[in-house]
């Protein structure tokens, strides 16, 4: 998929409303996650992504930096997310437990 034509997300847009249930993209253009829900806001802000399992299913939720997902919209609408992390480095890291 070809990001470069999908309209980035203001600072405004990044609310749960609109970020949760987006698909987020690694590196290699792979489907590495969903994100569940998002926690603060502003420069604090942390995205639970839910990473592997199937349809939901045996999902690991993990947390990270809102700074390290570039949000966007497709041209028919749907929120996506790009990032650098593979699925398997997301895999690695501890699972998110809400409080």
């Amino acid at each position: 998929m070809d990001h470069s034509k999908h309209a980035r997300l203001s600072a405004t847009e990044l609310t749960a409303g609109v970020l949760e249930g987006a698909t987020i993209y690694g590196p290699g253009d792979e489907k590495i996650g969903s994100v569940s829900h998002i926690h603060g806001a502003g420069s604090a802000t942390e995205v639970v992504v839910d990473v592997g399992g199937f349809l939901g299913i045996g999902a690991k939720p993990v947390s990270v930096a809102l700074d390290q997902l570039e949000f966007m919209r497709h041209e028919d609408g749907d929120v996506h997310a790009v990032t650098s992390w593979a699925k398997d480095q997301l895999k690695e890291m501890p699972e998110h437990v809400d409080p």
